[in-house]
């Protein structure tokens, strides 16, 4: 059987979102109501907000506006991988941050540790393990890599293993690893879609009014110095605001010059026997990804599926956003030839769904912040496809910034949390300037992991792109 065969019978639908225990939707706003806090966006950023806020302070009257449903778009549609770091990985922070790492890199573990606490704490089952993650070489030019990191992330107070092409193969058998470095207590594997699911249950619990299908779509000031946001059969007024939209058109317009929607495709397979997990290993469960630029991402599933996503990251132009794009078989069938290159011995196995998602996309690489209205709104964006965990951190810093009981001062004086990234230039040249960056960097991965003059000018911009 070839790849496309594969893929013939698999649903164009996110393996998270099709879960049978998948909740109805809830009501719609349709009311002019009151409150002090409104969130808008029901995924991660805007479900940690309205849990931390009513944490720091269970007096504060919390709202939450989500457009669709509660984990309908990025958050239920990722590989399930949440990782501690904020700076989407340590060689990102440091070419960015270096006087900052080793607070990151402390805040970021202790930020993963918070969210296993939560989930204990509200009785989430999200599924969540703490397998760690293998870093892999595929290529002789990424192995030297991976023992630099090693060295960087030692200085730093992390322990990562580095495993030569045997020890790799004794944990995951694949005849194209050459070796890995394994974080075994920095990332953990979750079910997203479950994940936001049940922040959602922990957040009425605590008296969070949570409204779906209500997209927002409009905002200013009044008077009295509140907020009112206005949908299509209701409104909020608020004290404060804090937006979570992620890579969807900001009710912020300056936002929109610093974020673009990159689409990421997945595939899953039906579930393995066990003859089928035996020839493969992976006793352990760990996260898996590869060290190459075009980068794929690899994970178990609960019930035994393999989870294999990444490689293509697609911009279309002018921001564009539509349903259809989240369908691309020439992507697809890209990724199952990959699946069955790197795991010859699983020939026969099918793929049951095929799927894409925008990621919110920052030329920095990973989340900034903001406030507008005099310090009355917040806003986090720009996770770049490490916001499983970051999104906490980031609901915070809005906290932070809104003023709201427990703020911390040593967040909010980070250069990471006050400064913004380089804004994309307008079309045409935002489209030809990344179609020009995702063909050198393919090129790159052909040529030995070097650089050319296109991507070097970039890092030297602070804008070095992986995929």
């Amino acid at each position: 059987m070839n790849a496309l065969h594969a893929l013939a019978e698999a649903e164009p639908s996110s393996y998270w979102l099709s879960d049978p225990g998948r909740p109805e939707a809830g009501a719609a706003l349709a009311e002019t109501i009151r409150c002090d806090l409104v969130v808008v966006g029901g995924g991660y950023t805007g479900l940690w907000t309205a849990l931390r806020a009513k944490e720091r302070d269970p007096s504060l009257d919390v709202v939450v506006l989500e457009a669709d449903r509660i984990g309908g778009a990025a958050s239920g549609r990722n590989g399930g991988f949440c990782a501690a770091s904020l700076t989407h990985g340590i060689g990102n922070g440091m070419e960015r941050w270096p006087e900052e790492m080793p607070v990151l890199e402390r805040l970021g573990r202790a930020n993963l540790e918070g969210i296993g606490e939560t989930l204990a704490r509200y009785g989430i089952d999200a599924e969540w393990e703490r397998t760690g993650e293998l870093h892999l070489a595929t290529e002789e030019w990424q192995v030297a890599g991976l023992k630099e990191e090693a060295e960087l992330a030692g200085r730093l107070g992390t322990d990562l293993a580095v495993l030569d092409a045997g020890q790799v193969r004794a944990e995951v058998d694949s005849p194209t690893y050459l070796g890995a470095l394994w974080d075994r207590d920095g990332v953990a594997m979750v079910n997203p879609a479950r994940l936001a699911w049940g922040l959602a249950d922990a957040c009425r619990s605590l008296g969070v009014r949570i409204f779906e299908n209500t997209r927002v779509t409009g905002l200013e000031s009044l008077p009295d110095r509140r907020l009112r946001l206005t949908g299509a059969y209701g409104a909020v007024t608020a004290r404060k605001v804090a937006l979570g939209t992620g890579a969807f058109p900001p009710l912020l317009k300056r936002l929109k010059h610093f974020l673009v929607p990159v689409y990421d495709y997945a595939l899953v397979t039906e579930p393995l026997t066990p003859a089928q997990r035996d020839a493969i290993g992976w006793r352990h469960r760990q996260g898996l990804g590869d060290a190459a630029n075009q980068f794929h991402y690899y994970r178990l599933t609960a019930d035994d599926r393999i989870l294999w996503g990444g490689y293509d990251a697609i911009y279309h132009y002018g921001n564009a956003m539509r349903s259809e794009l989240e369908r691309r078989p020439a992507t697809f069938a890209t990724l199952a030839e990959h699946f069955f290159a790197t795991f010859p011995q699983l020939e026969g196995v099918r793929f049951s769904h095929a799927w894409g998602g925008v990621i919110d996309t920052c030329s920095r690489f990973c989340a900034f912040y903001g406030t507008a209205y005099d310090d009355r709104l917040a806003y986090a964006a720009g996770y770049t496809g490490l916001g499983v965990g970051a999104t906490r951190f980031g609901a915070d810093v809005m906290l932070d910034r809104l003023g709201v009981a427990g703020a911390d001062e040593e967040r909010t004086r980070l250069k990471m949390v006050r400064s913004k990234p380089i804004p994309f230039p307008p079309e045409p040249l935002r489209f030809g300037a990344i179609e020009l960056t995702r063909r050198e960097i393919a090129r790159a991965d052909r040529n030995q992991g070097r650089r050319g003059l296109w991507l070097r000018a970039l890092d030297r911009l602070g804008l070095g792109f992986d995929s």
